[in-house]
């Protein structure tokens, strides 16, 4: 018997009601920015332990904004502090339904091939007389070995001899 982790039931009407709402998201996340690897490297970092000291310097800043020059921008890191609490917890609640939609990815393709590796044995074992033997060797192109040096005896998952090591022994032996 065949695995089913998951039997996804989703209609036509459920996907155009999701690409509506990743539009609506990627509409209304327009300031997004995309940085490329370097730009990233060179930025400082706010990282979980010098959140704290940010916040604290802020708040004694805006306390004491007479000794503050208005080149340090105050305001705008205050702004940049009530985005990030805002984009943070949004963020958290996309990165657990994307962690979602991987792990059910995972699981419908897992029942696939588990499907399909259960179809295909019986493939095998029905394939010899029945006329279903060409089939079987088309599919079963996803079980040659290929990669290894030749005259290995590389065999293919049915236990004949794979068509690469086929060649790879002819060509040796013509050498």
């Amino acid at each position: 018997m065949s695995q089913n982790l998951i039997q996804l039931t989703l209609t036509a009407e459920d996907y155009a009601a999701i690409d509506g709402a990743l539009t609506t998201l990627e509409t209304r996340l327009v300031g997004l920015i995309d940085m490329s690897v370097d730009e990233r490297r060179g930025l400082v970092r706010m990282g979980e332990k010098s959140e704290a000291f940010c916040r604290q310097t802020l708040l004694a800043m805006d306390e004491n904004r007479s000794f503050v020059p208005a080149s340090v921008g105050l305001d705008d890191a205050k702004a940049d502090l009530d985005q990030l609490d805002a984009l943070r917890r949004r963020t958290l609640r996309l990165q657990r339904l994307t962690g979602r939609c991987e792990d059910t990815t995972t699981a419908l393709g897992s029942d696939i091939m588990s499907a399909a590796l259960e179809g295909y044995s019986l493939l095998k074992m029905l394939g010899k007389g029945s006329g279903l033997a060409p089939l079987r060797e088309s599919i079963g192109g996803r079980f040659t070995r290929r990669g290894r040096s030749a005259g290995d005896g590389t065999a293919s998952a049915d236990g004949g001899t794979s068509s690469a090591s086929v060649v790879a022994k002819s060509a040796t032996s013509a050498g």
